[in-house]
């Protein structure tokens, strides 16, 4: 079952609409709230200047915004704008509905989680 579910888990990455780069920004973003670039970056264990080229990306499509930080001038903060929460939310939803539905065309009743649905909640 686990190779089956890798396996589905794969395909629905090719199916994301998002760059895993900017969806995983995104995530973190939800999950943590707001914070630095280089936090962001620290939070994904990516090199602070590909979380730079993803910020300044999710910045042009309007899915985050920046502000200052509350106690150091020098620093600024990034979080999620509505459009972000909303894109986010629906992305999830999609990669929730396309496993749920490609684990019922594909598995076997001895092969699919038991003792709930296959419906899952997925973060980028």
């Amino acid at each position: 079952m686990r190779t089956t579910l890798g396996k589905l888990t794969r395909r629905v990455k090719l199916e994301d609409q998002m760059p895993l780069g900017q969806a995983s920004a995104l995530g973190a973003l939800d999950r943590a709230g707001a914070m630095t670039p280089s936090e962001l970056a620290a939070e994904q264990r990516v090199r602070p200047q590909s979380v730079a080229r993803a910020v300044g990306l999710l910045m042009e499509q309007g899915l985050i915004t920046r502000r200052a930080h509350p106690t150091d001038g020098r620093k600024s903060l990034v979080e999620l704008s509505s459009a972000g929460q909303a894109l986010l939310e629906e992305e999830r939803g999609r990669r929730a509905d396309w496993r749920a539905r490609a684990i019922e065309a594909e598995l076997t009743g001895d092969e699919r989680p038991q003792g709930g649905h296959a419906r899952s909640r997925s973060c980028p």
